[in-house]
């Protein structure tokens, strides 16, 4: 079985500064955070949730299709997806 995105949501983490989300194969749970640094551009820290999520929304398809790379390298049940990732 593939990974597959049938469930939209997203969330923001304010303490961890990412955006959740989550893929699944078959049964399985595999829970995905991108860094906000790797979505939104900025030179300080000041990026707000709804700039996150705004990106995250924009990017989504390429940044599923990042995720289902990392997942057939090595099946986990969570990844972080930094800047590196998502060029």
């Amino acid at each position: 079985m593939t990974l597959q995105f049938p469930n939209r949501s997203r969330s923001y983490d304010d303490v961890k500064r990412t955006v959740r989300f989550h893929g699944y194969d078959g049964m399985f749970e595999v829970r995905f955070l991108v860094e906000a640094a790797a979505l939104v551009k900025k030179a300080d820290n000041s990026i707000a949730e709804a700039e996150c999520l705004n990106a995250f929304d924009r990017s989504r398809s390429a940044i599923q299709d990042v995720a289902i790379k990392l997942y057939e390298r090595s099946r986990r049940s969570i990844y972080v997806l930094t800047a590196a990732d998502l060029k």
